[in-house]
């Protein structure tokens, strides 16, 4: 058997990105490619050995940080945003030592915070939203009691791409002398390169912690998420002793850890440099722009203005739609609430994916019935 072959046909069964609008994650860049190749063989669970790979880290934690708004940021590049947000809370829960705690975050916030409750123990208190679906400052602040070790506030929320407002929750962190963790997994490398001023990183003092994924819209291989803190010690929180490998300890929830991620993440924001990468945030803001014309063309209203390349268009048929358009080999998602169809413009959507797309989503209209 031609074992390549049967690789192949496997591949083959996959849908290409070309077709796909409603995922967060895109092709990587080419430079990108090259360098996850030159690293392939790297595993920066043993740094001793990899010693440039883990220097390289280093440097990249180091150029998040600088984007964020805090060169001297410590952290790691992790699996991605749910690896980043619980250690994130497990750090916090571990300096704070409090019995039976709690942390508070937006019902917009990403299922990763579920999976946090149940693995640390820790009780997930959901605050309500406005009228924008951005997190209730109110709400939040009714939540929180003496068994609170933190708060968190999103910056791209994973549906409609919000962004909470983090300077006022950075307030009520500082006020209330507990942590903030904000996840910006999707929004950290998207909002420093747009035109409008959105504080949401380092730059406030309450902020502790941020989730950022370079294999997002930073076009790593994947997998290439990140984990910055504010500073060294609350990576500290999270050390355990490594004896029989090349370093005394380790903070990190994986052993075993690609060099691939922090190579390939590292080549894309070298290479593209802070103007290539606002480049990069314009074209999917202006396609973006370009659906929401042609969709509101045909009598879809979006649930919010997009703040950046995540849009939803309410309708009571989305599951319908989603279902016909997946049949057709295209991928969108939905929303439940509201009810709407939900889509995500990264790198590999061009204006011309668009166009082949509203001349199929138009079809699938008169199959349902749906007028234009």
């Amino acid at each position: 058997m031609d074992v390549l072959k049967e690789l192949e046909e496997f591949r083959k069964r996959d849908i290409p990105y070309s077709r796909v609008l409603g995922s967060m994650c895109t092709l990587p860049h080419p430079i990108a490619v090259k360098a996850h190749i030159m690293f392939i063989e790297t595993n920066l669970g043993d740094p001793g050995i990899f010693k440039g790979t883990k220097e390289l880290e280093d440097r990249l934690i180091k150029l998040l940080g600088e984007i964020l708004h805090n060169p001297n940021a410590s952290g790691y590049i992790c699996s991605g945003g749910t690896e980043a947000n619980i250690q994130a809370i497990r750090a916090f829960r571990n300096l704070r030592k409090v019995r039976n705690p709690n942390i508070v975050v937006p019902k917009s916030a990403h299922f990763s915070f579920d999976k946090i409750g149940n693995l640390l123990c820790i009780e997930v208190r959901k605050a309500d939203l406005d009228s924008e679906y951005r997190v209730d400052v109110s709400s939040v602040e009714s939540l929180i009691d003496d068994k609170t070790i933190g708060i968190v506030g999103i910056a791209g929320t994973t549906e409609l791409g919000q962004v909470d407002p983090i300077e006022e929750l950075s307030e009520i962190a500082i006020e209330n002398d507990i942590y903030l963790h904000v996840d910006a997994a999707f929004g950290g490398l998207i909002i420093p390169f747009i035109d409008m001023k959105i504080r949401f990183d380092f730059e406030l003092e309450g902020v502790s912690s941020i989730t950022v994924d370079p294999h997002k819209m930073g076009m790593a291989t994947i997998p290439a998420g990140g984990l910055l803190f504010r500073d060294e010690s609350y990576l500290r929180a999270l050390e355990v002793q490594t004896p029989y490998l090349t370093s005394k300890s380790q903070f990190t929830l994986t052993g075993t850890r690609p060099g691939t991620g922090v190579a390939s993440a590292y080549a894309v924001l070298r290479y593209l440099g802070f103007e290539g990468m606002r480049k990069v945030v314009k074209h999917c803001l202006r396609v973006t722009n370009m659906l929401v014309e042609e969709m509101e063309s045909l009598g879809f209203e979006p649930v919010i203005k997009p703040i950046m390349n995540v849009v939803c268009f309410k309708t009571d048929e989305a599951e319908k739609i989603r279902e016909e358009m997946m049949r057709r080999g295209w991928v969108i998602s939905v929303i439940s609430n509201p009810k709407a169809i939900r889509f995500v413009i990264m790198p590999h959507v061009t204006e011309n994916v668009v166009s082949n797309f509203i001349s199929e989503f138009k079809k699938v209209m008169c199959h349902i019935g749906l007028k234009t």
